[in-house]
């Protein structure tokens, strides 16, 4: 097994998988929909195109530092000055009036997440992902397109590429925090971290809509999967970061 890690730390992240109308949700870790998105764009991959060989890859999540959620009320449309139609257009052609929206992110959230491929074929896409994450065709962006990341999403040096482990053995060994933050006391960091990790469908508790099926990005077709949370301790399990290096260029 291969396991490509990859940083997601931004100001405001949004990873909705029941967007719908007025209302914008978001998770509280990364959806697999929205990193294959993100993929894509360094890939340069355009929505027409299948994402199978993407969405086959089995994703787990580390939660280095929990967002805050957010909610932002939005209008769009409404007539604002006198004698001037100005509105929305509805589905028939007119314009309509003001439609309003919330929308949800998460605050000052960082993740570590982790794409594990079981065969030589899934090694070599992880490979090629890495490369184009260093020098990306599209512009990245955490879930919305409003929200880029604050740090570099490829890991500096060799470290992003983890051989012959196990999905989650790769994402307990990686130091916390990221490189470039630094060390606080111990009695001011978590005990614990969370997490997120896909299993078979129908194994793990939690079924999330978020798995991309051939080309999801232009027909909007997700399928179910099965997820499953679990804890690991800081500094006993999870190795902590004994010295602050600075963080390195995307390039």
């Amino acid at each position: 097994m291969t396991v490509l890690l990859l940083r997601l730390c931004g100001p405001m992240q949004a990873w909705g998988t029941q967007s719908r109308f007025t209302v914008r949700d978001t998770g509280l870790e990364p959806s697999k929909s929205g990193v294959i998105g993100l993929i894509c764009a360094a890939l340069g991959r355009p929505r027409s195109e299948s994402v199978d060989d993407l969405a086959a890859l089995r994703m787990g999540v580390r939660v280095d530092r929990e967002g805050v959620m957010k909610r932002e009320y939005q209008t769009a449309g409404g007539t604002h000055r006198k004698g001037e139609t100005y509105g929305v257009i509805t589905a028939d052609g007119k314009r309509g009036g003001t439609v309003t929206s919330n929308r949800y992110y998460l605050a000052d959230a960082d993740f570590l997440v982790g794409l594990e491929a079981r065969d030589d074929t899934g090694a070599d896409l992880l490979g090629k992902i890495n490369a184009k994450l260093r020098n990306p065709r599209w512009q990245l962006f955490l879930g919305r397109k409003a929200c880029p990341p604050s740090v570099p999403v490829h890991l500096p040096g060799d470290e992003a590429v983890v051989a012959d482990t196990a999905l989650l053995d790769a994402l307990i060994a990686y130091p916390w925090p990221r490189i470039g933050t630094p060390v606080r006391p111990a009695d001011k960091h978590p005990d614990r971290l969370r997490f997120v990790l896909e299993t078979d469908y129908g194994v793990g508790p939690e079924t999330r809509y978020d798995q991309p099926e051939g080309a999801a990005f232009a027909t909007r077709r997700f399928l179910p999967r099965s997820v499953e949370t679990t804890f690991k301790n800081l500094g006993r399990e999870v190795p902590i970061r004994k010295e602050n290096v600075p963080c390195s260029s995307p390039n």
